[in-house]
């Protein structure tokens, strides 16, 4: 019965991310995060679910027990492409060497790419930068760890990813240089989780979201460059309600 829940899962979610590629979405005028719901059927869970992200990290419950986070990241990235609303940088990961580990469960990290500004917010601090790390465990769940950037001294694996990046939309271009995954993550692996989604169409829920709580700093010329390629539009959803949901903090 487990297996069929999970295959149902799979095909719902499959189903609602080819939805999500064949229908034309954005963040402006009538395509915007408040038209998603109505602009396709699988894109209902936008409009209508109530654990959704991002959110507005205000208040909350510092846990007496100890969930450790462990990140490991150690291979390189495979490829690079701009989909049109963001940077993504796919892993290859066939041998499961780049993955987090939290409550005793490994999720393998499949992708991650940029949002700027900052989705989620922090005591109502937005971020000039937020990166996303989308990670699959082995019956098929997600959980995203998001890292926040300040303006200030340069990132230089930043540099290189921005080098990769294609000039044509939707095109795949595979790295020619090593990429050290390790220097987007902080020192420091204090976290805020909770229960929500992916913050794109579909919406989908039942994500774990893993935020660190120290950020990083990029530069604003790279942060600059970024925006160069999004033609300087931002690809941030709006702030969602919490509807009761509790923000674990450790």
């Amino acid at each position: 019965m487990r297996l069929f829940l999970f295959s149902c899962f799979f095909f719902t979610l499959n189903t609602a991310v080819l939805a999500s590629e064949t229908t034309h979405w954005g963040y402006d005028e009538d395509v915007s995060p408040e038209h998603w719901g109505s602009l396709s059927e699988q894109f209902k869970t936008c409009e209508t679910g109530k654990n959704q992200t991002p959110i507005n990290i205000a208040q909350t419950y510092k846990s007496t027990t100890k969930h450790k986070l462990d990140i490991q990241y150690k291979a390189s990235p495979n490829d690079i492409i701009f989909n049109g609303h963001t940077v993504q940088i796919n892993t290859k990961n066939d041998d499961h060497h780049d993955y987090i580990e939290i409550d005793h469960e490994k999720f393998f990290l499949k992708q991650f790419h940029f949002h700027t500004p900052s989705e989620n917010e922090i005591y109502g601090k937005q971020y000039p930068l937020e990166m996303h790390f989308v990670h699959v465990n082995n019956k098929g769940e997600l959980a995203v760890l998001a890292v926040m950037f300040n303006i200030g001294q340069e990132n230089s694996e930043l540099n290189t990813l921005w080098k990769n990046v294609p000039e044509k939309e939707n095109e795949d271009k595979i790295f020619s240089q090593n990429i050290n995954i390790e220097k987007f993550i902080p020192k420091n692996h204090g976290y805020y989780r909770f229960s929500g989604s992916l913050t794109t169409p579909p919406c989908s829920e039942g994500l774990i979201w893993i935020i660190l709580k120290q950020p990083l700093t990029l530069s604003n010329q790279q942060l600059d460059i970024f925006k160069t390629r999004l033609s300087h539009h931002h690809n941030q959803r709006p702030i969602q309600p919490l509807n009761g949901r509790i923000v674990i903090e450790q």
